[in-house]
């Protein structure tokens, strides 16, 4: 190891934790929910903008969360468009290294309390799409889809199991 290593060991080998963030998302999967984020992120600074433009509080609230909610998407999803902010690479460093379910929770209760704040068409519409990031990331939480080949071998073995008690207690009983 050189001098510069031994000085900085965490940028020498790559974190255990961003990769086990990463396992089981295939990359054109990892690429829909960032385009999902970004669209969600629109979307809620357009409605949000929108919502403003009251006189009703609770409505101005919203609209105010829905924009700070767009933020933070572009922060998480796209630190490229926040180049002017000095924290943004460090921010989605650090939200790449969340799991997915992590990410999911975060998403959708971001998305869900302007609309118990207002719920009027515009809040829930604006919404829309970042909670439907989460509800991907949570998807992606779940893991792949077994094969149908191997719940047919699991169904056999019990299947087999079972008979095999079944005629256990029969002869048994003898």
């Amino acid at each position: 190891m050189s001098s510069h290593d031994e000085q900085f060991p965490a940028a020498a080998a790559p974190e255990p934790a961003a990769a086990s963030a990463e396992e089981g998302m295939t990359w054109w999967y990892r690429w829909l929910c960032r385009i999902a984020g970004v669209i969600g992120g629109l979307s809620c600074a357009f409605a949000g903008l929108w919502n403003c433009v009251t006189i009703n509080p609770l409505n101005i609230a919203a609209g105010v969360w829905m924009m700070l909610n767009a933020f933070v998407l572009f922060l998480c999803e796209a630190p490229f468009c926040c180049q002017f902010i000095e924290f943004a690479n460090a921010v989605s460093a650090r939200a790449d290294r969340l799991r997915a379910w992590q990410k999911a929770a975060f998403y959708c209760g971001m998305a869900v309390f302007p609309v118990m704040l207002s719920l009027t068409l515009t809040t829930l519409f604006g919404n829309a799409i970042a909670f439907a990031t989460g509800v991907l990331y949570g998807l992606s939480a779940l893991g792949k889809k077994g094969d149908a080949i191997s719940y047919a071998r699991i169904h056999q073995q019990q299947k087999q199991m079972d008979e095999e008690k079944l005629t256990g207690t029969l002869e048994g009983q003898a």
